[in-house]
């Protein structure tokens, strides 16, 4: 399965680079993640359970980044293993641009399965990790920008530090 879309943030290249380093946002940006340590250079290992059509797993696995260009891109490959119910593997190559007011995230997701959930037809494995895909993405949007309704007030007003609220991971490195 493969998937490209894009995504364009109201923050700064520079912290929407930190976000995407962070093990904490990675961690609340990822469906189902229970755990995630590790760091950008030596890697992530990660808990993360979900449900695909019938089967439920608890998949552990490590996340690597690679080919990172501060500012500019990376590519994030990870790899988990589920017991019986099969491995998923998987990886995104991100882009930023800067744009007014923010940062364009382009990204091209691939995904592969197998075991058990590979047996549940490519129609549903493919949805399901469209699903995951725009469901990390929209976290991560939201946590670095806080909420919709937010993010209007403070282009309304200029977003000149004038006391409105931003994500929580603009609150953390501001």
């Amino acid at each position: 399965m493969q998937l490209t879309d894009s995504r364009d943030i109201m923050a700064s290249p520079e912290v929407v680079w930190a976000a995407i380093l962070n093990p904490e946002m990675l961690k609340e940006c990822v469906p189902g993640c229970e755990s995630m340590t590790g760091s950008a250079e030596t890697g992530f290992e990660a808990v993360v359970v979900q449900k695909v059509g019938p089967v439920s797993a608890r998949f552990t696995g490590i996340v690597t980044l690679s080919d990172m260009v501060p500012l500019k891109g990376l590519k994030i490959s990870g790899e988990g293993k589920g017991g019986p119910a099969g491995y998923a593997k998987g990886g995104a190559t991100v882009t930023m641009e800067p744009i007014e007011g923010g940062t364009r995230l382009n990204y091209a997701v691939e995904a592969n399965v197998g075991g058990k959930i590979a047996q549940l037809g490519s129609r549903i494995i493919d949805s399901f990790a469209k699903k995951m895909a725009d469901s990390f993405f929209e976290r991560f949007q939201t946590a670095v920008e806080g909420p919709k309704e937010e993010v209007a007030a403070e282009a309304e007003a200029g977003a000149e530090g004038d006391g409105k609220k931003k994500g929580w991971f603009k609150r953390l490195i501001s």
